[in-house]
């Protein structure tokens, strides 16, 4: 059986509650919730409404109507940032974003609609929110930071920048793609205006799901209209949250293995964030003893979500990811959609391995890697 190091792109295995829901929302409650009154799509809703109250539990939010459901992180990203952004605003981003928030940003302002400023990252890979200070405009409206990087792991002090924030009127969105479902997460205590998630990553819920915490007091135009079986006589789109954000039919069987995925994450959140770590230690113990090898911004695992990144010799990462994969070791080599932290890491031009965890993960695995990568660096690749 291959050794599955690749959590970071998609949670596997799912855990069994998860799929049985998901089985259950295809079987029992297959409808389409909110547009009927029969008995069948009042159990979807109610499934619905069970998924947004446990999204809101993960996310420390009060107000589970303040959750909108998306497709994934990315499109609950490009509402946040489609929908928050007027002509002429100035934007704050980092040298560390997902593509997916920062071609949605150069987007906007190829069509000059926004003005763009990134920050990089100091030499242990944290953007400071001294950093972000110093590129506020008059007109800032939107500062966008990853949680945690997707690349080198190392968790952002996005509560430290949402305070700074707090006096400014720029809107903060958090890209929580590698920190929902792993680290703690409370809308309130991070200063966030708005929270991207997917589901299928930390939350082990299945993949087309995901969605966006919004502050109840912020005004956030839409990026999608069309049915949302409310208010049908209405030619525009409503404007009751969270529907106003949800056109057309939801993926119900979807959202039912994400509530339990969400509350399996939420039952088991300190076993498997004390285990991620353990596993972090033990990998970047482990390749950094090995000669040939680099691993980037290796450090305090406390800092750390489950994510090393590495290099061995001169190897392009790709040809060292299939090497392991012939081994029965799936990793992925690359640029993992986030070309500026490898631009501050020096390796955009062949990328790095990134090995990942998950609460399935275990010291076997990682110890197996480990082994591997030493072959490779003394062997060379095969």
């Amino acid at each position: 059986m291959q050794v599955y190091l690749d959590n970071a792109a998609t949670s596997h295995p799912k855990p069994e509650c998860v799929v049985k829901a998901v089985v259950r929302g295809m079987t029992e409650l297959n409808c389409n919730p909110g547009r009927s009154g029969h008995d069948r799509a009042i159990a979807g809703a109610m499934a619905l409404m069970s998924c947004r109250e446990s999204l809101a539990k993960v996310l420390g939010c009060d107000d589970a109507m303040s959750v909108a459901f998306a497709f994934n992180c990315t499109d609950a990203l490009n509402l946040a940032i489609k929908g928050s952004l007027s002509y002429a605003d100035h934007v704050v981003t980092t040298m560390l974003e997902h593509n997916s928030v920062i071609r949605p940003l150069r987007t906007l302002e190829a069509q000059g609609m926004i003005s763009l400023s990134i920050v990089e990252p100091n030499e242990e890979g944290i953007i400071t929110p001294n950093a972000i200070r110093a590129r506020l405009k008059r007109n800032t409206r939107l500062v966008a930071v990853t949680h945690a990087s997707n690349v080198t792991g190392v968790i952002q002090p996005v509560a430290a920048i949402g305070k700074m924030l707090a006096d400014t009127n720029a809107a903060f969105l958090v890209d929580g793609a590698q920190a929902i479902g792993v680290l703690p997460v409370n809308v309130k205590y991070l200063g966030a205006t708005m929270y991207a998630f997917p589901g299928h990553k930390g939350l082990l819920g299945p993949q087309g799901t995901g969605g966006v915490y919004i502050d109840a007091g912020f005004d956030l135009n839409t990026v999608r209209e069309g049915g949302t079986g409310s208010s049908s006589e209405l030619t525009t789109q409503p404007r009751e949250r969270p529907e106003r954000y949800e056109s057309g039919t939801v993926n119900l069987h979807g959202l039912a293995g994400l509530d339990a995925g969400a509350n399996f994450a939420m039952e088991n959140e300190l076993t498997i964030r004390s285990h991620e770590r353990a596993l972090v230690e033990q990998m970047q113990r482990g390749l950094s003893q090995i000669d040939a090898v680099t691993v980037y911004c290796a450090g305090d695992v406390r800092n750390r979500v489950g994510v090393v990144s590495f290099n061995i010799g001169d190897y392009s990462s790709s040809a060292v990811a299939d090497c392991l994969n012939r081994a029965g070791i799936a990793v992925r080599g690359g640029l993992h959609c986030a070309p500026g932290t490898h631009i501050t890491l020096g390796t955009l031009e062949r990328g790095a391995v990134r090995a990942s965890v998950g609460y399935a993960t275990s010291a076997g695995d990682v110890e197996k890697l480990i082994k591997e990568v030493h072959n490779i660096a003394g062997n060379g690749l095969r």
